[in-house]
């Protein structure tokens, strides 16, 4: 098997970091080698704002106390998707799988909220990403960033870094954007955290895929 089908099959979405942080000069080669992303029209609509060490700490600090404070999530873009059908079905089974590895019983909800928060300490990874883009971009925007981030996501795997894509680090960007100094027609679409995983109950966790025959039509 070649390299980039084998890391396919590996990658999951990890949510237990060690604390140790991936060299300056590796991120550095990682992050350039991603902007060799495909984008319509060549427009390459991306800016990614990556937080380490003190400032990673402000930034999770900050994000936990709007959280905390009450207020209700202010996305930039819309995340008001309401799943139907079987994206529902495929959403309640990631759920039930995360929280099953974890040992969180359904009606626990002070552990499934304790478990939520993790998301706004970037499941205590050394490194947080917020990819941006104009407001104004909309769709379009928004496809061009879902590949540029998967293809973030592959090279960090393919060096032996792991990482998880998170709308919630896109529900709060207020705080974010003033520590980070983000100008006020960027927004926040999402983020990923990322590092080396480490020994975690919520890394056992496995998601299944469709089959061909359900994913993919072909015609001649």
């Amino acid at each position: 098997m070649s390299a980039l089908p084998q890391i396919l099959e590996n990658r999951y979405s990890v949510r237990g970091f060690k604390p140790d942080p991936v060299p300056q000069e590796l991120l550095e080669t990682i992050f350039t080698q991603s902007l060799r992303a495909a984008s319509n029209c060549n427009t390459q609509p991306w800016h990614t704002y990556v937080v380490s060490g003190e400032m990673r700490d402000r930034v999770s600090n900050a994000m936990l106390a709007e959280v905390m404070s009450g207020k209700g999530p202010s996305p930039e873009f819309d995340w008001n998707v309401r799943y139907q059908g079987e994206h529902k079905d495929r959403q309640w089974g990631s759920a039930m799988a995360l929280y099953g590895a974890m040992d969180i019983a359904r009606e626990d909800k002070p552990a499934r909220m304790q478990a939520m928060g993790r998301n706004w300490q970037f499941f205590g990874a050394p490194h947080g990403a917020f990819f941006t883009m104009e407001k104004y971009l909309g769709i379009m925007g928004a496809v061009d960033m879902g590949i540029y981030a998967q293809t973030l996501s592959l090279l960090l795997e393919e060096n032996g870094i792991q990482s998880c894509m998170q709308g919630a680090l896109g529900q709060f960007p207020g705080p974010v954007k003033e520590l980070l100094g983000i100008p006020d027609d960027y927004g926040i679409l999402f983020g990923m955290s990322f590092g080396y995983a480490d020994d975690h109950p919520a890394n056992d966790c496995r998601t299944d895929r469709v089959g061909l025959a359900e994913g993919v039509s072909f015609f001649s």
